[in-house]
């Protein structure tokens, strides 16, 4: 089959490309530009990506499929020919791996506003460290496992990332309605998206339809310290396992503690010990997605009636994800982290798993708003309260999208906000700004400084320039 993607170099399309081809289709696809390290991934298996978007062009390579990226809409124009011409079936990205593969497979689908990437690549770790050789595919880009997709074994479990965004312009629904869960892991449910959905109670919805889907033989994961998640329940129709810090949790993270090399903590299956985790990992979140991550593994494998036989030895040497609290300079005086992180509680959960592990450090925090939900006016006071836990603010630049009618953050009350905090901020009219700034306040003798980074984004390419400009790195 010849499949072409329409917006092949995302991270989630480009990776679902080199799973369909690893099947057998002829795959190739069309983006308005291509980075590393996608380029290079696609390049090395003989993927063509043609450069911008023509519709005579797609109409002579005459595909058998064509899948649409959720960042496409109505005057794009392929999209035009594919509504016009109708003469080539068209389908979203989720649709299309439900279809290929997920139909066949017994499948783990990861949720939740935050930790999702992490948390999958870890549940594909334990299941191929456990030999069950897994298919799965991250919507990131994972150190372990070393790729961010696989088929695994036709017979082995599948582990995807399930986000709630909408799966294409002409799908609304959420694409983990198509992945045809047979476990479900839901980390944390809070608002965000708020391009796509009104309100906390619109993203529940979404959430709530998932669960209704998850087979009488499936399991829920849910997160039992979270009342958003906490107000789904019940869930009569399957097997309900609660994962979290609480006592009445059936498996406890126990005893979690940050230390100079990451963070330890005991994982106890309803009060008896399962696994000790000493790894380099920060942050109650992060022992948070290690039990879902375990407990998945564990029942996909077989082990329902006793989770404490599944081997967890191989979670302390796992390493994480790319942009996740990534130290990019580890110096005496300097230390710049790079997170991804955008939404207000997960700068404020990083920010207190790094407060805790460098202590006796200035913090200064590099924020951009920049996703869909960040940038928002209605996120600023959320946005206040998480940043307040660093020690300075740089704040970059929030920009308009074309077509785009939403409320920009006011940024300068931000800042205000932030001083009235007794913390040092500064609203930049640009990111070339933020950086100058951060140049500035790093020349600056003082004791020990952390640099993190909050982005989903380049930061405009200052994250790298200011990277190179710190001595050996």
């Amino acid at each position: 089959m010849r499949i072409y993607f329409l917006g092949i170099a995302g991270t989630a399309m480009g990776n679902a490309a080199l799973l369909l081809r690893d099947l057998g289709h002829e795959v190739m696809g069309s983006d308005k530009a291509i980075y590393p390290p996608m380029s290079d991934m696609l390049s090395e298996a003989g993927i063509e990506v043609l450069m911008d978007y023509d519709a005579k062009r797609l109409q002579e390579l005459n595909p058998d499929l064509v899948v649409v990226g959720n960042a496409f809409s109505r005057g794009n124009a392929e999209v035009e020919f594919l509504l016009e011409n109708r003469s080539i079936p068209y389908a979203s990205l989720p649709e299309t791996l439900h279809r290929s593969v997920l139909s066949k497979r017994k499948n783990i689908v990861v949720t939740g506003t935050h930790g999702k990437t992490t948390t999958t690549a870890m549940t594909a770790y334990l299941l191929e460290a456990a030999g069950m050789s897994p298919g799965y595919l991250i919507g990131g880009a994972p150190i372990d496992p070393p790729a961010g997709w696989s088929n695994g074994s036709p017979e082995g479990p599948f582990v995807i990332e399930g986000d709630e965004y909408d799966s294409a312009f002409f799908d609304k629904r959420s694409k983990f309605i198509h992945y045809a869960p047979n476990v479900v892991i839901l980390n944390n449910l809070e608002f965000d998206h708020a391009d796509i959905f009104r309100d906390l109670e619109d993203v529940s919805r979404s959430f709530f339809h998932l669960l209704r889907i998850v087979p009488a033989s499936g399991f829920a994961l849910i997160n039992g310290d979270d009342e958003n998640v906490l107000s789904l329940l019940p869930l009569p129709w399957t097997q309900t396992l609660r994962v979290g810090t609480g006592a009445n949790c059936d498996l406890r993270i126990h005893e979690y503690e940050t230390t100079e090399t990451g963070s330890r903590f005991t994982l106890l299956w309803r009060g008896s010990r399962w696994q000790e985790v000493e790894w380099n990992l920060s942050g109650l979140f992060n022992a948070r997605n290690a039990a879902m991550a375990a407990l998945a593994a564990a029942l996909i494998s077989g082990e329902s009636r006793n989770p404490t036989a599944f081997n967890l030895n191989s979670l302390n040497a796992f390493r994480g994800v790319k942009r996740r609290q990534t130290v990019r300079v580890d110096l005496p005086e300097l230390v710049v982290i790079e997170d991804f992180a955008h939404h207000p509680t997960s700068i404020e959960e990083t920010l207190d798993a790094l407060r805790s592990r460098y202590t006796n450090t200035h913090i200064i925090a590099a924020f951009e708003p920049r996703s869909n939900t960040s940038r928002l006016e209605i996120m600023r006071e959320p946005m206040r309260r998480a940043l307040a836990k660093a020690d300075e603010v740089i704040i970059g630049e929030a920009k308009q999208k074309p077509n785009d009618h939403v409320k920009l953050m006011d940024t300068n009350l931000l800042a205000n906000a932030l001083h009235q905090e007794d913390v040092t901020a500064l609203a930049c009219a640009s990111n070339e700004e933020a950086f100058d700034e951060l140049m500035a306040k790093t020349s600056v003798d003082r004791k020990k400084t952390l640099v993190v980074f909050f982005t989903n984004g380049s930061f405009g390419g200052i994250i790298d320039r200011f990277v190179a400009s710190c001595p050996s790195s």
